[in-house]
């Protein structure tokens, strides 16, 4: 998102509407962070509270907005709040997802909520007592964390809603979820 999204164009949209920062009260947050943090919040079907909640928890959503905890707080769950009814009162929240997901088109990606995807590892037997000497090559290997096995991966797309699993990818245990996730989120069962 960092690299495709152009965050300055959108932020052009926004400043028209958004506080000046004149006048009582605290000075608002930087447009771009709070839209970063919209974002965040919307993809990952996030609440006010929640959204804050998970940018204390993690480093990575921190950096993409772009706060340094040893500079400054996460914004409250209030100023989220605002931010969003100011988006909703001037109706533009749906027509910059609207862009974002136009540009993200134009280099190939899209965004999808609303699925869990999940992978784990089927392990076959690592002993080489077949007729030829030699492993089954439908089995390859993986290592998870420090441990190596031999199999199969089983990945599969849940609702994140129902929590119905509604496709399942079986692959050698080599390949990795992201090669599999088109067929994931849309439903489709698959063997490679």
């Amino acid at each position: 998102m960092n690299r495709v999204v152009p965050w300055t164009e959108l932020v052009a949209t926004i400043e028209p509407v958004y506080p000046n920062g004149e006048g009582p009260g605290r000075p608002p947050v930087e447009i771009e962070r709070m839209l970063r943090l919209h974002g965040l919040q919307q993809w990952f079907n996030l609440s006010d509270p929640a959204v804050e909640e998970a940018l204390y928890d993690s480093h990575t959503r921190r950096q993409f907005v772009g706060i340094d905890l040893g500079r400054e707080p996460v914004p409250d769950e209030t100023t989220i709040r605002k931010f969003r009814h100011l988006l909703e009162a001037h109706q533009i929240g749906a027509q910059l997802f609207a862009r974002i997901r136009a540009y993200l088109a134009t280099h190939g990606l899209t965004v999808s909520r609303g699925t869990i995807v999940d992978a784990t590892i089927i392990a076959a037997p690592s002993s080489t007592k077949s007729r030829q000497k030699k492993r089954d090559p439908e089995m390859p290997q993986t290592k998870k964390g420090t441990q190596w096995y031999f199999g199969m991966k089983a990945h599969v797309g849940v609702d994140s809603q129902t929590k119905l699993i509604y496709s399942v990818a079986a692959t050698a245990a080599n390949v990795h979820v992201s090669q599999v996730l088109p067929e994931l989120l849309h439903g489709k069962e698959t063997r490679v």
